[in-house]
């Protein structure tokens, strides 16, 4: 699968079925080269345009499922918020 498919997936945690948003980016171990993580901005606040406060750091152990056209999560949002 490529990076630009993972982008177009919608995220959804299961925990509570709320969208999160689509990929932008991961975190990989330099080391290992072995992806720790998704990165999910956090929505946009004004208009969909400005203003992001944090995004999600998804680890990989807690993806459940990658679809078609979507990403299975199971994550406590609080603890996956990382501040910009």
């Amino acid at each position: 699968m490529r990076f630009c498919e993972l982008q177009e997936k919608d995220v959804i945690n299961v925990a509570d079925c709320c969208f999160l948003g689509n990929v932008c980016d991961l975190d990989i171990d330099e080391k290992t080269g072995c992806i720790r993580a998704l990165i999910v901005p956090q929505p946009c606040r004004w208009f969909g345009m400005f203003f992001r406060d944090f995004e999600y750091f998804i680890p990989w152990k807690n993806i459940k499922c990658i679809g078609r056209d979507i990403i299975l999560v199971d994550v406590c949002l609080d603890d996956a918020k990382h501040k910009l």
